[in-house]
């Protein structure tokens, strides 16, 4: 099973002159994902008992999504207002005290033996104290497990930058898979290197593996060898780019997990051809995402490539 840890939200989306509801949150939707194309896969979250999380829920449930470790509690659900402008979305969102970002760092879940990767990323890397309880479960989890982050990183919503780089960098130094936008790398790493250069810096930390998206140019991987692969991003009509990324991500892990690669050694001694297959499967998955409304990702069958 492919474990999935972090936020999982309404996006109130705008569309003629009124916000609708809808679920999502990155990590929410990458388990979503994984579940539609068929791979084992469970959630670790706060959700709330109120009618949003009650959809939440139920939208797991229907993508096949286990929620045996969910954390509930009567604190609200977290919403993220969005606004669409050619296809882009900007976020405003409304986090204090909620159940997803109320998670106890002193009271970890037991992660069971059937576990082989975690999952990590989003808004819930940076909110506290569920911040802390997210770094110190992958921390906790290092040594047995597959770990990938995604930081995603929003930094108009970092309030105390020096704290989440530190929380960030002793994530990164225990993954094994870092995904990272071409933003995500040069905000993590400033100045006019290449982002080559900024990705070996960043593989030098700690990960296996860097994977490096950069939209309609496509994704890049370093891998541990030296070697890097590259795949191409399918061209679409774009709908809207909610939830690209983190169907990207589910693509992958995907095909990583079958072709045997998704394990601690899989991953350190990964081929450029089997990152190349991972990453031409995240494009698909994200390509099909991209072609209509909100984060909706697709089922395996709706694929043009198999898994």
């Amino acid at each position: 099973m492919i474990l999935c840890c972090g936020e999982a939200l309404i996006d109130m989306i705008e569309g003629d002159g009124a916000f609708t509801p809808h679920v999502g949150g990155a990590v929410f939707n990458t388990a979503r994902a994984l579940g539609r194309l068929e791979q084992k896969v469970g959630f670790v979250s706060g959700l709330s008992t109120d009618m949003f999380g009650t959809k939440l829920q139920d939208a797991l449930h229907a993508s096949h999504v286990d929620t045996s470790h969910v954390i509930f509690s009567d604190r609200p659900t977290t919403l993220a207002f969005v606004q669409l402008s050619g296809g882009n979305a900007t976020y405003t969102f409304y986090d204090e005290n909620t159940a997803g970002r109320s998670l106890d760092p002193a009271n970890l879940p037991t992660i069971p033996d059937t576990v082989s990767a975690l999952y990590f990323g989003g808004i819930s890397l940076i909110g506290m104290p569920a911040a802390d309880f997210y770094a110190a479960l992958a921390v906790n989890q290092a040594d047995d497990r597959v770990i990938m982050i995604d930081p995603n990183i929003r930094p108009q919503f970092i309030t105390d930058p020096a704290a989440y780089r530190a929380r960030l960098a002793k994530m990164i130094a225990v993954t094994d898979i870092l995904k990272v936008s071409d933003d995500d790398l040069n905000w993590l790493i400033d100045g006019p290197a290449s982002l080559d250069d900024k990705a070996a810096e960043i593989l030098a930390q700690g990960p296996k593996l860097v994977i490096v998206t950069k939209g309609s140019d496509g994704a890049k991987a370093y891998l541990a060898s030296g070697h890097s692969a590259e795949a191409a991003a399918r061209k679409v009509d774009v709908v809207d780019t909610v939830g690209a990324g983190d169907t990207f991500n589910a693509g992958v892990l995907a095909k990583l997990s079958q072709m045997g690669c998704l394990t601690k050694q899989g991953i350190a001694t990964l081929s450029a051809d089997d990152a190349q297959a991972a990453l031409r499967l995240g494009a698909e998955v994200a390509a099909v995402t991209v072609s209509r409304a909100g984060a909706n990702p697709p089922l395996l069958s709706e694929l043009s490539i198999p898994i």
